[in-house]
């Protein structure tokens, strides 16, 4: 599903894949449901293509964005307030290999705002069922 979510450099929110034109997208607002075009001059990034820094391997961004709805039980995240410690402590709690020399508090930031977005836009599975049914396959193949 995060696949088709983008996010475009220069325009707040996220993005859903509409149609696809000659060297452009048109692409509807996830909130707004307003379409517009998106050039290939503009710099887009599929949600699905995304992962953070971990002390280990990097995680995929569906997972985290799981991790993020358990923690807020499915609530939007309350996190404007916060300074750039109290961001990495929760985020901390949330993700608790994160690496925190790479991942910087404007990436937690932007992370729990993409996921406050999708929460609003009435999006609340993350990952997908075919990556879910492949995990248990391959952790059998891997003991």
């Amino acid at each position: 599903m995060l696949r088709t979510i983008l996010s475009i450099t220069g325009k707040p929110g996220l993005f859903k894949i509409v149609s696809q034109g000659n060297r452009m997208l048109v692409v509807e607002d996830v909130i707004t449901k307003k379409r517009v075009p998106v050039h290939s001059r503009d710099k887009v990034v599929s949600l699905g293509d995304i992962s953070m820094y971990t002390m280990g391997d990097d995680k995929p961004l569906s997972e985290i964005l799981e991790l993020v709805r358990e923690y807020a039980k499915g609530e939007k995240l309350d996190y404007k307030g916060m300074d750039n410690d109290t961001l990495r402590t929760t985020f901390g709690e949330i993700l608790h290999d994160f690496d925190r020399d790479r991942v910087y508090p404007s990436d937690i930031k932007k992370l729990f705002s993409w996921y406050n977005i999708l929460t609003e836009s009435g999006m609340t599975e993350f990952v997908e069922k075919a990556e879910e049914a492949e995990t248990p396959a391959e952790e059998s193949a891997e003991a």
